[in-house]
């Protein structure tokens, strides 16, 4: 959410404030846009990544407060549960040798925040759900010592009224209940921003809903949940059951959810937010004392505060963000769809698909969100999900008198069709060839051999329990030996499967 909050109650004079500043701020963003107070174009993107810390023995350690205090750097910062970390790096201009640049960068930062959590006997493990998890892990007294994630769990509980229940199907099947929101810290995600102006912001976000599948489908990292092996991406299923406000009577009725992927094609960035206010309760109404529409009178630009805590509690996976930079207001595309890690290259070759996929896509003559019905890609998505680098998906046909749609490999899509588009796109924002090829070309070997974290992590299991090991055990020895690959740094298609270390006969 971003913002310091300070836990307490809330009466219903509260929420009826916090609905008629949300109602201002909606008018003052409406105002900014018809005139036209944006900032100009600047080709900025950001990346933030969330982390798992573990120790030597691949358990998750509730660490978190300790590693930051001797981490003390201000890109690091707490997630929701006490094994959890967030790096954020500073917005670049995409061209150049941007990725080489960021790779350099995230380098150094994990590298020193290793060493510093190794002081306390642990170590960051970059994933998209930490597999040696168990429910007892996630629960509230694990929640990190921050007074915003005890009220953001506190009303999320209270909304739902009753236990949430975690009912994933994949490959096994996990079915099991929580108390709190903490199950939600398993998901460790990598946000991936981009400042847009307005008028190409419908465009980008269109674009980003539409490559949403084919990210996942080629970055897939989080096969495994307490044990169970379910999706090969199960953050999103896991991300919305466990924070889901909706009893069954509610969904049963078709009340949104507050993880959602969307319903439509949108033609502005004033169509999310105004989404968010007229379908979505706010959960944290905390007013600030501004008054934007009397900031906006004066000349000034408002913070528009009480919109920006609402959309963060609205959890799309292509959120719009409104923020305020050297006194001017811009507009970002945040894409959430990714896991995080393998290894930094997997990270950086991910973000540079999805740059330079999202600005072929946003400039195609004929886009192809007028020629995919949106509940396509959607089931994209949800396949992707499911799949991972074996999912098919539905996308429309190539060629000048293609029409209609037809279903096809996602490794074959983004093989033939998707990774030229990347490249275009990337030489669009003026990348340099040898970070557009050698990045590019990571997704390409990928493809090439239906390799992804994802996939590894399932063989590697499966390895070790037909070799002798329990599975409690396997999951732990795989946990270590992905640790290990990751840090030697080479990207997640080159890695062998299976384990390095003797497995104990009886």
């Amino acid at each position: 959410m971003g913002e310091k909050v300070v836990a307490g109650r809330f009466d219903l004079s509260d929420r009826q404030r916090y609905r008629e500043k949300l109602r201002d701020c909606l008018a003052g963003l409406e105002r900014l846009l018809v005139e036209k107070r944006f900032d100009s174009p600047k080709n900025l993107m950001g990346v933030e990544i969330e982390l798992n810390l573990a120790g030597a023995d691949g358990m998750p350690r509730m660490l978190n407060g300790q590693v930051l205090e001797r981490i003390a750097s201000r890109d690091f910062q707490t997630e929701l549960a006490m094994f959890n970390l967030e790096v954020n790096i500073a917005p670049h201009r995409i061209g150049g040798r941007v990725f080489d640049r960021l790779d350099e960068e995230l380098r150094t930062s994990l590298a020193y925040a290793d060493r510093k959590a190794g002081e306390v006997a642990a170590g960051i493990v970059m994933i998209g759900i930490l597999p040696t998890l168990e429910r007892d892990d996630l629960v509230s007294a694990n929640l990190s010592e921050v007074d915003r994630y005890t009220l953001l769990n506190d009303q999320i509980v209270a909304a739902r009224g009753e236990d949430f229940v975690l009912d994933i199907e994949g490959v096994e099947h996990l079915r099991c209940t929580s108390k709190s929101i903490v199950p939600e810290a398993a998901c460790t995600s990598v946000q991936l921003h981009l400042q847009v102006t307005p008028a190409r912001f419908a465009d980008v976000w269109n674009a980003a809903q539409a490559a949403s599948a084919v990210q996942i489908a080629v970055g897939a990292n989080s096969p495994f949940l307490f044990g169970h092996e379910l999706w090969r991406e199960s953050r999103p299923p896991l991300f919305l059951q466990a924070t889901d406000t909706r009893p069954p009577e509610l969904q049963a009725q078709g009340v949104r959810p507050r993880i959602w992927f969307g319903e439509r094609w949108i033609s502005s960035a004033y169509e999310l937010f105004e989404e968010n206010l007229r379908f979505f309760p706010p959960l944290l109404p905390i007013c600030d004392e501004e008054d934007p529409l009397a900031v906006l009178d004066a000349g000034g630009v408002p913070k528009l505060a009480e919109l920006v805590l609402h959309n963060g509690t609205v959890y799309r996976w292509n959120r719009p963000v409104y923020g305020i930079a050297d006194g001017v207001p811009h507009l970002r595309v945040e894409n959430r769809v990714l896991p995080a890690g393998p290894t930094i290259t997997d990270v950086i070759a991910n973000a540079a698909f999805y740059y330079g996929l999202v600005r072929a896509l946003a400039e195609e003559s004929r886009p192809v969100w007028t020629r995919l019905p949106f509940a396509a890609a959607e089931a994209n998505f949800d396949a992707a999900c499911r799949h991972g680098i074996d999912a098919r998906m539905v996308w429309p046909r190539r060629g000048r008198y293609g029409g209609g749609t037809t279903e096809v490999d996602a490794v074959t899509l983004v093989r033939d069709e998707l990774l030229p588009l990347a490249a275009t796109g990337l030489d669009a924002w003026g990348v340099e060839s040898a970070d557009r090829d050698f990045y590019l070309g990571v997704i390409e070997e990928r493809c090439r051999r239906r390799v992804n974290g994802a996939s590894w992590q399932a063989a590697t299991f499966h390895r070790a329990v037909e070799r002798g090991l329990p599975r409690d055990e396997a999951l732990a020895a795989m946990t270590r030996r992905y640790a290990e690959l990751m840090n030697q740094g080479e990207p997640v298609h080159t890695w062998p499967v299976g384990l390095l270390e003797p497995v104990p006969t009886g």
